[in-house]
């Protein structure tokens, strides 16, 4: 069995710009090549020295040519990679896997790609991206290369200078590589094509050796060949001199985010974004925890029992310029964060702070989507918490909701020192419905210790119901069904009898 042939990019010179992959093949290649000059120092197997190990066969490819001028340069070169693809594939009919190391990028005026060509047809052959010179230098330089519909032209600085300005005069944004001797007639184009005074000047990008400044100062004399010159995106600088000075009040604002009932795939991009771009997250601790840690950001935890305290913390650091989350679980609107904040917001001295409520998904659809369509019909949503409401109203709108035939979704059905109530809640449901009707038991949807099950209602106790439980109590029209592979579900049918 022959070789594998890899043509792997180490990057612009950073040993950090190495990728994960590009580190793996190196260190476990049996054959490692690098091209250098006759002075044998090669920059790529400097890059990659952190990865070799001691037993790989090492082969420099030594240039024949470099700069100098020839009669005869193209004919000189081309002989000498037939002679190093014929080296190689001596190691890739052993058996070998073969690791080409390649400053930048193997396909980006690299010299891989002569052996490529040669040896790709007869081998397994995998090239590895690399990061290139012209995206070092710019993310050196700090200004991008291009934006919107801008086009960006990559040119060699071989070209004849006329030739080089007609194409910078005709582009946006450009990279013009292989300087060295060439700097003169690249420095003369961009002057004709009036656009040396955007253009500049990078060196050994991302090396200690770096240098970087406006390309109409750099002296001729001074250029080595690995050095780049740059017209970064016109269109960026345009719009960035178009913003507002720095040093302005910064605009706060309150964003009532719902997490829905779990994790990070329960949560809506709009909720991600918020959390992401906030200052300061608020919330209850628990649902903060469920939030990654940002050491940008403030994270002010409370108890789940000073939710106005909690609206007005979070108002009066949007007043002071500040970006603000407040998070809920499942929907902020859903006996949750927002109707709290709303309500303290909409006294005079918060007015003018600017509140949002982005929506999450409630557990009511979370534990309904794990069962069925149980919620396929009308329905209504209580709570049987009494610590905002009393009990007798709770059992009024039961009773009503109950004569109404229509699926209760039933919220805080019991917590530690609430035990009593689902069953007083069963009982007066049973004045109105069938001892059969199905009860939809979800708890920690989403979450470790997700369970869901069905029971009768005249079966209903509080028995592993607690905070982290929703219940979801059947119209006289919801059915359960079992499906072929032996799973219930539950539906509420969208037509009702006449």
């Amino acid at each position: 069995m022959t070789g594998h042939l890899y043509g792997v990019g180490l990057g612009p010179g950073d040993p950090e710009l190495i990728t994960v992959k590009a580190a793996r093949l190196v260190e476990a290649a049996d054959v490692v090549v690098h091209h250098a000059a006759r002075h044998g120092r090669s920059i790529a197997r400097r890059i990659a020295a952190p990865h070799l190990r001691e037993g790989q066969i090492e082969e420099a490819l030594i240039y024949p040519v470099t700069t100098e001028r020839t009669d005869d340069y193209r004919a000189v070169l081309e002989e000498f990679y037939e002679r190093c693809a014929a080296r190689l594939a001596e190691h890739l009919d052993a058996g070998r896997t073969v690791v080409v190391l390649c400053e930048g990028d193997p396909f980006f005026y690299g010299s891989y790609m002569h052996l490529h060509k040669r040896l790709s047809g007869r081998y397994a052959t995998t090239v590895v991206p690399g990061v290139t010179s012209v995206s070092a230098a710019s993310a050196e330089l700090g200004r991008p290369l291009v934006e919107r519909d801008e086009v960006l032209t990559v040119l060699p600085g071989t070209l004849p200078p006329d030739d080089l300005a007609r194409r910078l005069e005709a582009t946006d944004s450009a990279a013009v590589l292989k300087l060295g001797r060439t700097f003169g007639g690249v420095r003369a184009a961009l002057e004709e094509a009036g656009r040396l005074d955007d253009a500049w000047y990078v060196e050994r990008a991302t090396t200690d050796g770096q240098r970087a400044l406006p390309l109409a100062e750099v002296d001729p004399d001074t250029v080595p060949y690995f050095s780049v010159a740059i017209l970064p995106s016109r269109v960026h600088e345009q719009t960035r001199r178009t913003l507002p000075e720095p040093g302005g009040a910064p605009q706060g604002g309150v964003a009532i985010v719902g997490l829905g009932p779990a994790g990070r795939e329960w949560l809506t991009p709009e909720a991600q974004d918020a959390l992401a771009t906030a200052d300061d997250l608020v919330g209850y601790a628990p649902y903060l925890a469920r939030v990654p840690a940002n050491p940008r950001q403030e994270r002010h935890p409370s108890d789940n029992r000073v939710e106005s305290e909690r609206a007005e913390f979070a108002l009066a650091l949007a007043e002071r310029g500040r970006r603000v989350a407040v998070v809920s679980s499942g929907d902020p609107g859903v006996f949750a964060m927002a109707a709290a904040v709303l309500e303290v917001a909409a006294e005079d001295r918060w007015k003018d702070v600017p509140v949002r409520v982005l929506p999450g998904l409630t557990a009511a659809n979370a534990v309904a989507s794990r069962i069925g369509a149980p919620l396929g019909h009308d329905y209504c949503v209580l709570s049987l918490s009494d610590r905002l409401k009393p009990w007798d109203v709770i059992a009024a709108r039961l009773a009503a909701a109950a004569a109404a035939d229509l699926v209760i979704a039933i919220y805080n059905p019991a917590s530690k020192t609430r035990t009593e109530q689902v069953a007083r809640a069963r009982d007066v449901l049973l004045e109105h419905r069938s001892p059969d009707t199905p009860v939809v038991i979800g708890r920690d949807v989403g979450g470790p210790e997700e369970s869901v099950r069905v029971v009768r209602l005249a079966d209903l106790d509080a028995d592993g119901v607690d905070m982290r439980t929703l219940l979801l109590v059947g119209s006289s029209q919801t059915t359960v069904a079992e499906r072929g592979d032996g799973r219930t579900t539950v539906f509420t049918p969208r037509r009702y009898p006449s």
